[in-house]
């Protein structure tokens, strides 16, 4: 009998363990649905901008394990049947969505809704339809609620670059052989901020503003990493999930700067950026009007 309590007692404990091991360090991340439902109740009616609460979600996820697999199209999905929604991991789309997701949402069920509008094209979920290039897919495919402003920010420092993406080769990567329906390949040109100028355009940069990593030696894509930026006690930080820690964490502008601005690898900087129509005080987007958003 001794011996069976003595089992029982180690069992209880590894798994006590193991939950605290999958248990996210963020504040998020030990968050249950009814609470975060609860807290977008009331931050959706406490004179918040969306970008405020960019601000304030992207730092709730601080600490937050990254994982290339944080999330997919679900368990009834071909390919990449990961959750559609992930608090205890994440990577640096994923960071940005479901920031951005929690932001423009007053409730759960919204901000559910939301996230599938936000990453996939049209809120239809699955591999053909979400948006997997940065520059290609995800912000063209969000200009209802985001703004490119990289011309803006850049000034008289703007760069541009043209390169030709293939959703046939991605998919045919992805061991797929069901192209139909896929877009066509096609050469896009987006502006940027170079790297080098970041420090010259700081003082147009704004709390809340999504961007992204251009490679300087690509010709099949342009994104290598998605940030967020924001500003705390006077002074700006860059936010992200990143690989280089394999955590979710903050560095101030400057000294991010240093760190990266001098690879090579990297050209410069593209800019999204809330539209300012709806960027307003308590302002929160509803899943079924956003089709009207598109048509604007």
């Amino acid at each position: 009998m001794k011996k069976i309590l003595i089992f029982t007692i180690i069992i209880i404990m590894l798994f006590s363990c193991a939950d605290t091991v999958k248990k996210s360090p963020a504040v998020i991340g030990n968050m249950s649905h009814a609470e975060i439902d609860s807290m977008l109740r009331v931050n959706a009616e406490n004179d918040l901008t969306i970008t405020d609460r960019i601000n304030l979600y992207s730092n709730m996820f601080l600490e937050t394990p990254y994982s290339w697999t944080a999330t997919g199209d679900g368990p009834y999905a071909l390919l990449e049947t990961w959750p559609l929604l992930n608090f205890q991991e994440t990577n640096c789309m994923v960071y940005c969505e479901h920031v951005l997701a929690l932001s423009i949402s007053d409730s759960w069920d919204n901000f559910f809704n939301n996230l599938q509008q936000i990453r996939y094209k049209d809120g239809l979920i699955g591999m053909k339809t979400r948006n997997h290039y940065t520059m290609a897919d995800w912000m063209p495919e969000n200009n209802w609620i985001l703004d490119d402003v990289s011309a803006k920010v850049a000034g008289e420092y703007t760069a541009s670059m043209t390169r030709t993406i293939s959703h046939e080769n991605f998919f045919r990567g992805k061991g797929m052989d069901d192209l139909r329906y896929i877009k066509l390949d096609r050469s896009i040109t987006v502006e940027y901020v170079p790297m080098e100028h970041m420090a010259d355009v700081k003082s147009r940069v704004k709390d809340g503003d999504i961007i992204a990593m251009l490679y300087a030696d690509k010709d099949n894509v342009f994104s290598a990493h998605m940030l967020m930026i924001v500003e705390k006690d006077g002074n700006l930080y860059f936010r992200e999930a990143s690989t280089s820690s394999y955590s979710t964490f903050e560095t101030e502008y400057d000294a991010w700067l240093e760190w990266k601005g001098t690879q090579d690898k990297y050209a410069g900087i593209a800019f999204m950026r809330v539209k300012d129509e709806l960027n307003k005080k308590n302002a929160v987007v509803l899943p079924w009007r956003i089709s009207k958003l598109k048509t604007k």
